[in-house]
C-alpha cells in the first residue's frame, strides 16, 4: 500500500501552492487570470450598456458622476501534472528511488484530488510512457494509486524528449511536479525550458539514493551503467571518492541554480529521508504545499 489511512488524513489538511494564476475551466479553489464575480476585488472598468447594475460602484458614481463596474478575481480549478521518472536508474537504492518516487507522487496526487484540482500523471523514461488521464475528486484516489503502483521502471532516460512530448500533448498549462534523479547524458535544460515556454509553473524534486550521495565502496570494482550498460573498471581510493563527491555536488548545484534562475521550484532529497517528514514539513518549507 502506497499511503496509510492516518497519513492520508494528514494530507487532507494540505493544498498545493500555485505561485501564479492560471486560466481554469470550472469554479474551484484557485485564482484565475479571468475577471468575473467573486469575493476578491481586482479592478474597475467602464460601464457599458447591458452590464449588471448590481456591480456598479455607486460610491465612485457619486464622486465622479460616471458609471464603473467592479471586477473580481474568479476562483477556478487548478491543473496539476505529475511527471514521474520511470527509467532503469530509478531502481537503484534501498528503498529504491522508484518506490520512494511513487509514494511521493501518490501523496501529491492525493492532495490535488482532495482539493478538487484537476490531476494528470505521466511516467517517462526514453519518452513519455503511461498516462493517468486528467481527472478530479477524492473518489478517483483509488484509481490513482492503482495506476502509480503499476508503473515498472525500465529503459534509458531522455528527459528532453519526454518533456517536449508532454508539452505537445497537453492543452492547458498548470503546475508540473517533476520527480527524477536527472541522470540523463542528454541533459535536462531543453526539456525544462520547453515547459517554461508553454507557461507551466515547474517544481523539480531531485531524488537520489543514499548510496549515490555517500557511496560505501572499496577495492577493485567493475561498474556497469544501469541504462547504457557501459562497463568501467575502477580502483576505489580516497581521492577517487573525493572526486566523485565534488562532481556530484557540482551536478546538483548546477541543476538547482538552473531552476532558481528561472523561478522554478527545486527540492533535493534522499531515499533515506523520512517520507512523512519530507511531505509534511520539507515540501511546506519549500513552498510546494501549504
Amino acid at each position: 500500500m502506497l499511503l496509510d489511512a492516518d497519513f492520508m488524513a494528514k494530507l487532507e489538511r494540505l493544498s498545493l501552492v500555485a505561485r501564479k494564476a492560471f486560466p481554469g475551466q470550472l469554479k474551484g479553489e484557485k485564482r484565475s487570470t479571468k475577471r468575473g464575480v467573486s469575493v476578491e476585488f481586482a479592478d474597475f472598468r467602464n460601464y457599458t450598456p447591458g452590464d449588471d447594475f448590481r456591480y456598479v460602484d455607486w460610491n465612485v458614481y457619486g464622486r465622479l458622476d460616471k458609471l464603473f463596474l467592479k471586477l473580481f478575481v474568479e476562483e477556478e480549478d487548478l491543473h496539476v501534472y505529475l511527471l514521474l521518472d520511470a527509467s532503469e536508474s530509478m531502481k537503484f537504492g534501498s528503498p529504491s528511488k522508484a518506490d520512494y518516487a511513487k509514494k511521493l507522487a501518490a501523496a501529491l496526487g492525493y492532495i490535488a484530488l482532495t482539493n478538487f484540482d484537476r490531476l494528470a500523471v505521466w511516467s517517462f523514461s526514453e519518452g513519455l510512457a503511461h498516462a493517468f488521464r486528467m481527472t478530479r475528486g477524492r473518489a478517483m484516489a483509488a484509481r490513482l494509486f492503482e495506476f502509480i503502483e503499476a508503473i515498472k521502471p525500465g529503459g534509458a532516460t531522455n528527459i528532453t524528449d519526454a518533456l517536449r512530448n508532454f508539452v505537445l500533448r497537453t492543452k492547458r498549462s498548470g503546475i508540473v511536479f517533476l520527480v527524477s534523479d536527472f541522470f540523463d547524458p542528454g541533459g535536462y535544460r531543453e526539456g525544462l525550458t520547453a515547459l517554461l515556454g508553454r507557461g507551466f509553473e515547474v517544481n523539480v524534486i531531485h531524488l537520489l539514493a543514499e548510496d549515490e550521495l555517500h557511496p560505501d565502496l572499496a577495492g577493485d570494482l567493475k561498474l556497469v551503467d544501469a541504462e547504457t550498460k557501459e562497463v568501467r573498471e575502477i580502483t576505489v581510493s580516497g581521492s577517487l571518492l573525493a572526486g566523485y563527491q565534488r562532481r556530484l555536488n557540482d551536478f546538483c548545484d548546477e541543476l538547482q541554480s538552473f531552476c532558481s534562475a528561472r523561478a522554478m521550484g527545486y527540492l533535493r532529497t534522499s531515499t533515506s529521508f523520512p517520507f512523512d517528514e519530507l511531505v509534511l514539513q520539507y515540501l511546506r518549507q519549500g513552498k510546494f504545499v501549504k
